[in-house]
């Protein structure tokens, strides 16, 4: 093997390493935070999922300014699935920021539907964007 072939499934190895690290210390803080052995703010205990999000913005942003400054890839349809992938991001942290914000002011009574409400109406989207990309792009 290679020196080339192995770079891109590295990349991915360390993508996936890093996703899987952030969500173990998001855990374990929440473990903590729920038990009451700490006293943190929700917004405290959620600092692994906004840097998480925040790097997935940046490599979006990054991918998006590099798509439009290479003159040979000026397909539209790429530039909208990027698009596409910084609503989702964005519609994630949302509701991120409504769970911490049900979470930490009580006194504000915010439904559940409410909280929710970013992630149930991005849910069916996605849903439909996978059969339809799954449908395109099938070899059968």
């Amino acid at each position: 093997m290679t020196g080339e072939s192995l770079l891109p499934s590295m990349a991915i190895l360390h993508r996936a390493l890093f996703a899987w690290f952030n969500v173990l210390i998001f855990m374990i803080l929440l473990a903590l935070r729920l038990d009451q052995k700490i006293q943190w703010n929700y917004f405290i205990v959620f600092i692994p999922l906004w840097l998480y999000d925040n790097f997935l913005l940046i490599y979006i942003i990054f991918n998006m300014i590099s798509h439009c400054k290479n003159p040979l890839n000026r397909h539209i349809v790429s530039l909208q699935r990027k698009a596409w992938y910084m609503t989702i991001v964005l519609v994630f942290m949302c509701t991120k920021i409504l769970i911490c914000l049900k979470l930490e002011a009580p006194h504000w009574f915010l439904p559940g539907k409410v909280v929710l409400a970013p992630f149930w109406l991005l849910l069916p989207a996605l849903t439909v964007d996978i059969f339809i990309h799954l449908v395109l792009h099938s070899r059968y």
